[in-house]
């Protein structure tokens, strides 16, 4: 593969085992990510360059701001809400799935502060992970037939929801109804090669991970294991592909007061010793600045 591009630098040089679902928070002007595997919540100050952190005895997997400043945690143990300033959590919602074998995944609000969030189905077949919507209270089933549920996001104008099944190595494009938060006409926005048994990775390309849009409609994925991300039209056409300097980049999100930073977040789980020494940078937050700014996100009611 070819070198990483030189605009990609580093914002956080602490690893993370699975850093994941980077959120940059409107009000606090920070940024959030989650650590699956290393069961923690991070924090950063990009001004002041300090990291806090949250440890929990259950995976935090994705998170999202609440209109009263607490937080929405999507955790293998359920729902909760989240209060940073005390550090306390409060149960909202029971896992609706056995935990044994399935946990909550990526996540985020609609532009109506409904909150979105898939499921992992560990054993990886069949599949069964689930997309689920939490909305005045109540948590629903919305979709299913994945593996691996990631890459939520919406257009700009909010009637396009996007959804991926990492495994599957699919982009879903949904319409989305923003009165009900109905969805239909399930179709395919993008779809990679799948690994082949055996093949080097060096010419793996790598699947859809975590997402984000921009102002113009573009669908940002980071691509684990491609060591890549990708800027795809709405219309799933390639326009731009950033290298960078870890095999596996988890998801993007837009931040900084011009939406014009991408935080990227990382894994170094279960990587080879060897992948590991030669990429030392695996399992931190790195980011890039682009010239069209993401959309703001979403905060829940």
């Amino acid at each position: 593969m070819r070198d990483a591009d030189p605009d990609v630098r580093v914002v956080v040089a602490l690893h993370s085992e699975l850093g994941e679902s980077p959120m940059w928070h409107p009000r606090e002007q920070r940024l959030y990510w989650c650590d699956i595997a290393g069961k923690r919540l991070n924090r950063h100050d990009t001004k002041r360059g300090v990291v806090d952190h949250w440890e929990f005895d259950s995976e935090p997997a994705s998170c999202a701001p609440c209109l009263d400043g607490t937080l929405l945690l999507a955790m293998r143990d359920g729902l909760w809400r989240f209060d940073p300033a005390r550090g306390e959590r409060t149960r909202l919602a029971a896992p609706p799935y056995d935990p044994a074998k399935e946990r909550f995944n990526d996540g985020k609000c609609d532009p109506h502060g409904r909150f979105w969030v898939g499921t992992i189905y560990e054993p990886r077949d069949p599949a069964l992970a689930a997309l689920y919507c939490w909305d005045h209270g109540e948590l629903q089933r919305k979709a299913d037939g994945i593996t691996v549920s990631n890459g939520l996001a919406w257009s700009p104008d909010g009637r396009t929801m996007y959804w991926s099944d990492t495994k599957a190595h699919t982009v879903h494009a949904l319409d989305f109804d923003l009165a009900s938060g109905s969805l239909s006409n399930r179709r395919v926005f993008a779809g990679f090669a799948p690994k082949r048994a055996g093949q080097d990775l060096a010419v793996y390309g790598g699947r859809p991970d975590g997402a984000a849009v921009d102002a113009e409609g573009a669908y940002w994925v980071a691509m684990f294991e491609g060591q890549r991300l990708l800027r795809l039209s709405p219309d799933g056409e390639l326009l731009r592909e950033v290298r960078l300097p870890v095999r596996c980049p988890t998801m993007p999100c837009f931040g900084d007061a011009d939406l014009r930073t991408l935080y990227i977040t990382t894994s170094r789980e279960k990587r080879p010793p060897a992948e590991l020494a030669a990429q030392p940078l695996a399992g931190c937050v790195l980011s890039l600045r682009v010239d069209v700014p993401g959309l703001p996100v979403n905060l829940a009611g």
